[in-house]
């Protein structure tokens, strides 16, 4: 029986007490209510049977009853439970005569199941314990990444480690089936870290570390990571960013574990290049105030419609997420689609065209940056009025942030197609079937140049956070700096072909 116990617990024992009784052995509560599971369900005497003894048992307070009634007998036993822990009862029913010495085996099984029953328990609080404790995690996790520092460092007040102000974040990637045995190696060897199961991702974890307000970018003070986690996972390490930025750091480590995936050391840290909103600077702030104006006026007609802060969060979630948005703003599909239908309707955009994602994208990250707009006006002509997407595209120093963006793909031994298939993919809305098909080729081709185009730019593409925005964006720079270069020079060819503008109603 000792044997039995050990192997299994409660479940194994019991089962063994029913083939070897030939009983019904169950455990109940103090209601009478099973807790342990039957092959067969009592009948109905059985079950009277059952709760007539665990009445006497608790009204009377004894430590075992055993009742007989027409050809049933009843044994019924309490197990030791912990202190202020009601532990459930040990119930035999069987048609007599009963077998000899079954009151012995079953006080001496009684034993067995209270240390069982008392492990059991106390495991079953661990792992509340640890779903509680991550769940929470996740929690501040999500306030971060939806800028509400205030109300994360509220909830973090009662766990630890402290959130710093700057932080380094890290993704680790890995079989799903590891990720607890992952955590828990981290947090025995990261010190003062924040380590969250990813709320988007089930194969993730996300490690926030506190971060030196003085390091370099693209060269972290890498913890010591346990060698099973570096030859079982793949590592994508951001640049050290506020704690306000949280969301800026996932994508950079994001983008760099898409890069850390085509190395065999499995680790890559981002590799920083200038972001456009900075670039541009306060024209994209100017662009951005009128762009957003309808949505970020818009106010709710009835109490349970999405206010502008939940359209906000919404859109900027999906435009990073993808459907993915659903899990991390913990939300049903259907309002997921039903916001979006209200961005666009406010805005005017047709959220299916990639044009229109990447200066709704610009938009709310020239936001995000806290850039302020100038005193001087922005455009070419005497309107004094905020630019088009068009004429910030055109500016110098935007060509050349494109042109740098690109020029991994056009380095000497690139094969020409890895670019055209890219250009392909962003004009056919970053759809893989239409690309596939206007290249003459497999659907599994067009992933392969894409995923060799994510190791050359060391950008995540297939998979969001996707930089497919920026690179859309970097494209419509370069085409509109070739058609302006083209009638400057008053080409014999005529303007050079320029990609999609955003729907009219935009900005």
């Amino acid at each position: 029986m000792q044997r039995t116990a050990r192997r299994g617990g409660t479940g194994p024992l019991l089962r063994w007490l029913t083939a070897r009784t030939g009983a019904a052995v169950l455990l109940v509560n103090r209601s009478g209510v099973a807790t342990s599971p039957l092959r067969s369900p009592l009948g109905g005497a059985e079950h009277d049977l059952v709760q007539h003894g665990v009445r006497e048992i608790t009204a009377r307070g004894l430590k075992s009853v055993a009742i007989d009634e027409e050809d049933l007998s009843c044994f019924v036993l309490p197990l030791d439970g912990l202190p202020g822990v009601h532990a459930p009862l040990l119930a035999a029913v069987l048609r007599r005569p009963t077998p000899p010495g079954l009151g012995l085996l079953l006080a001496d099984a009684a034993s067995c199941l209270s240390l069982c029953w008392q492990l059991e328990h106390t495991q079953r609080q661990q792992r509340s314990l640890r779903l509680a404790d991550a769940r929470t995690r996740e929690a501040v996790l999500h306030l971060l990444m939806n800028g509400q520092v205030t109300a994360a460092r509220q909830v973090a007040e009662a766990l630890r480690p402290a959130l710093p102000d700057m932080v380094r974040l890290y993704l680790v990637e890995g079989p799903y089936a590891i990720r607890g045995t992952v955590a828990e190696l981290l947090v025995g060897v990261v010190d003062d870290a924040w380590i969250v199961p990813c709320p988007v991702y089930a194969d993730h974890l996300a490690v926030l570390v506190p971060a030196d307000p003085q390091a370099r970018p693209g060269v972290p003070a890498e913890p010591a990571w346990p060698r099973s986690v570096t030859d079982t996972c793949w590592i994508g390490a951001s640049d050290p960013v506020p704690l306000r930025n949280t969301a800026t750091g996932y994508a950079q480590a994001f983008h760099a574990l898409a890069a850390a995936r085509q190395r065999a050391e499995r680790h890559a840290s981002f590799a920083a290049d200038p972001d456009l909103a900075l670039t541009i600077g306060p024209p994209a702030a100017a662009w951005a105030a009128v762009f957003l104006a309808p949505l970020r006026t818009h106010s709710a007609r009835r109490p349970q419609d999405p206010d502008s802060g939940e359209l906000l969060a919404t859109a900027a979630s999906w435009l990073n997420f993808s459907s993915h948005a659903t899990a991390h703003l913990k939300i049903h599909r259907n309002t997921l689609t039903a916001r979006l239908g209200h961005v666009q309707r406010l805005l005017g955009l047709d959220l299916t065209r990639l044009c229109d994602q990447a200066a709704l994208a610009l938009a709310l990250r020239s936001t995000a940056a806290g850039i302020l707009p100038g005193p001087e006006p922005y455009t070419t002509d005497t309107r004094g009025t905020a630019p088009s997407l068009d004429e910030l595209l055109a500016l110098p120093d935007v060509v050349a942030w494109a042109q740098g963006r690109l020029r991994p793909l056009q380095m000497p031994g690139v094969p020409a197609c890895i670019e055209q298939t890219l250009t392909t993919w962003l004009e056919q809305d970053a759809r893989i079937g239409p690309t596939a098909a206007a290249l003459s080729l497999s659907t599994s081709a067009v992933r392969k140049r894409l995923a060799r185009s994510e190791a050359l730019l060391r950008r995540s593409l297939l998979r969001p956070p996707s930089a497919v925005h920026d690179l859309w964006l970097a494209q419509r720079a370069l085409a509109l700096a070739e058609r302006l270069g083209a009638g400057r020079t008053g080409g014999a060819g005529g303007p050079a072909p320029v990609a999609p503008e955003p729907s009219p109603a935009a900005p």
